[in-house]
């Protein structure tokens, strides 16, 4: 009996192991093309990504694992995201300038159009390709907004750390998530490729429901 349940043990951590090289081995080949089955291998990572970023921690750069995971997200959620109705731009706090003179509410930073930096100019395209624009100190700004918003849509802007805590968080919430990654990580002063943000926004076109509202038209 105790022979049985060692064999069987020992087949679960072969397999466990074989499926989580196999789906490290997909992420990594998607960042340069297309990958079959890209949302079952991102599963896969999913589930095992606590032990797999123990190990990354020890002998490489977690980092880079996320950055992975991210772009077989992307893969495995793009046909999908293309189908969304109402979608949210979830965009990093650390983006605006140091003198950002916007409030600080439970939903983020209530942008001003000051110009002082890219929010502004950012504010205007998420309108004008139909998406309620959050400006956010971190992930955990992300429950209010999605109890307040009936999205089923989220492109995100972050580092690629958050982007796949918010993945992880909002998939199951039963919304679609498209991410783009800063050019560095940090807490100010980060940036992001502006021209690549848009050409993405524009590959998606307009969401499929003509009832989206903004933010100002809400309150």
């Amino acid at each position: 009996m105790y022979d049985l349940i060692g064999i069987a043990i020992s087949v679960i951590i072969v397999v466990s192991v074989v499926l989580a090289l196999s789906a490290l081995v997909i992420s990594r080949i998607s960042l340069n093309r297309n990958v079959w089955l890209a949302g079952v291998f991102a599963d896969i990572l999913d589930f095992f990504y606590l032990p797999i970023k123990a190990v990354f921690h020890r002998f490489a750069d977690a980092r880079t694992l996320d950055k992975w995971m991210v772009s077989l997200k992307n893969v495995a959620h793009r046909s999908d995201f293309a189908k969304t109705k109402h979608r949210l731009l979830l965009t990093p706090h650390c983006l605006r300038s140091l003198d950002c003179p916007a409030p600080s509410t439970r939903f983020g930073i209530e942008c001003r159009s000051c110009g002082r930096c890219v929010f502004s100019k950012m504010k205007e395209d998420a309108e004008r390709f139909g998406y309620t624009l959050y400006i956010i100190a971190g992930s955990s700004y992300v429950r209010h907004i999605v109890q307040k918003e009936s999205a089923d849509g989220a492109f995100l802007v972050a580092c690629n750390y958050e982007l796949n805590k918010v993945m992880r968080a909002l998939k199951h919430k039963d919304i679609v998530t498209y991410g783009v990654p800063l050019l560095m990580d940090g807490c100010y002063n980060t940036e992001v490729d502006y021209e690549n943000l848009i050409a993405v926004l524009e590959s998606f076109g307009a969401p499929h429901s003509g009832n989206h509202r903004s933010q100002s038209e809400k309150s």
